[in-house]
């Protein structure tokens, strides 16, 4: 299977396109990314220089994806999404010279396995975004979101625990949630949330 590129996107000659992706009309991929296999990138999208994508991802229109990003497999990224890379942003230095690339130090998001972040939000870097969590459109993420919460606002905060399908759980007590649309159950400890049956110490381990 091959990839499929729009005549009107920019590619560069150093990037890896996996098999099965798309890359539609007017979007940028820049030197060294990497885009996994059966990837979509949207129009007018953006992928940094050295962005790392697994297999499955998909990037909205517009959406602007600044290196280093790391997205694992399945990430979901909606339109005009930002993932940025500058903590401390200026155009200029204290004396007035133009900064350049060798004036600041790049930090980036990283999106773990079925993580979605929807229309319009921003992740500021350096921030991560659990597996299986759901970021609300037009929510700043300033801090890191746990595996499977659903945060929304400006700064964002957890609002709902979210499955691997995800629509928001259902508590039915004693700290174990249920998803009504699998039938899945979670268990709630200590403010983290896990698949009933899934070891956290280990997922942790194998994530690190």
């Amino acid at each position: 299977m091959t990839s499929r590129i729009a005549a009107s996107a920019e590619v560069h000659e150093t990037a890896q396109i996996g098999a099965g992706s798309s890359v539609w009309n007017l979007s940028q991929i820049r030197e060294n990314a990497v885009l996994g296999e059966n990837c979509i990138v949207g129009r007018g999208a953006y992928i940094g220089t050295g962005v790392r994508m697994g297999n499955n991802c998909k990037i909205q229109n517009d959406a602007l994806v600044y290196e280093p990003a790391v997205l694992e497999d399945g990430v979901f990224i909606g339109p005009a999404v930002v993932l940025t890379n500058d903590q401390f942003p200026r155009a200029i230095n204290p004396d007035g010279t133009l900064k350049s690339a060798s004036d600041w130090e790049a930090v980036g998001v990283t999106l773990r396995t079925g993580s979605a972040v929807g229309a319009r939000s921003v992740c500021v870097a350096p921030v991560t975004i659990g597996r299986w969590a759901t970021v609300a459109a037009g929510a700043v993420v300033t801090k890191d979101v746990p595996d499977f919460a659903l945060v929304a606002g400006v700064p964002a905060r957890r609002i709902k625990w979210v499955g691997k399908a995800g629509v928001p759980l259902l508590e039915v007590g004693n700290g174990e949630w249920k998803c009504p649309s699998t039938g899945e159950m979670y268990i709630e400890t200590d403010g983290q949330l896990r698949l009933a049956g899934e070891n956290m110490a280990v997922e942790n381990q194998e994530e690190n």
